[in-house]
């Protein structure tokens, strides 16, 4: 027979079992560390992976596809060049570009979860002042 305590872990470890299995893709957000930066060449650009469930940060994340680019003031062909750079912090991705003119910049990001099946992907929008 079990007890109660051996009762409500069981029950507690099913239901983080079961909301594990219904996360999907739309339930991680990219957002800035930094909306706001001064415009110029080698800027870093830090980006958060959160969980929208949990509210934590989601660390060890594979991003394999980025792109920055100026499409929020309609210049989508103004695309700068992405290198990324050491995480400092678990669930912040770094990543280093050129922000040559003043406006906003969309980065786009791709990337692997783990434990998600499919990928996971986001448009993060930063500006760029003088």
């Amino acid at each position: 027979m079990l007890s109660k305590f051996s009762t409500a872990a069981l029950a507690a470890t099913l239901s983080l079992a079961a909301s594990a299995a219904m996360a999907g893709p739309s339930d991680y957000a990219f957002e800035p560390v930094t909306a706001q930066m001064k415009k110029g060449d080698d800027v870093t650009l830090s980006i958060r992976l959160t969980n929208k469930q949990t509210g934590k940060p989601v660390a060890d994340a594979v991003i394999f596809k980025t792109r920055v680019d100026m499409a929020p003031d309609g210049m989508a062909e103004m695309e700068s060049a992405v290198a990324p750079l050491p995480s400092q912090e678990p669930g912040v991705y770094a990543f280093r570009t050129d922000l040559p003119m003043a406006g906003r910049y969309q980065v786009t990001l791709s990337a692997k979860v783990q434990g998600e099946s499919e990928t996971v992907t986001g448009k993060v929008i930063v500006t760029a002042t003088k």
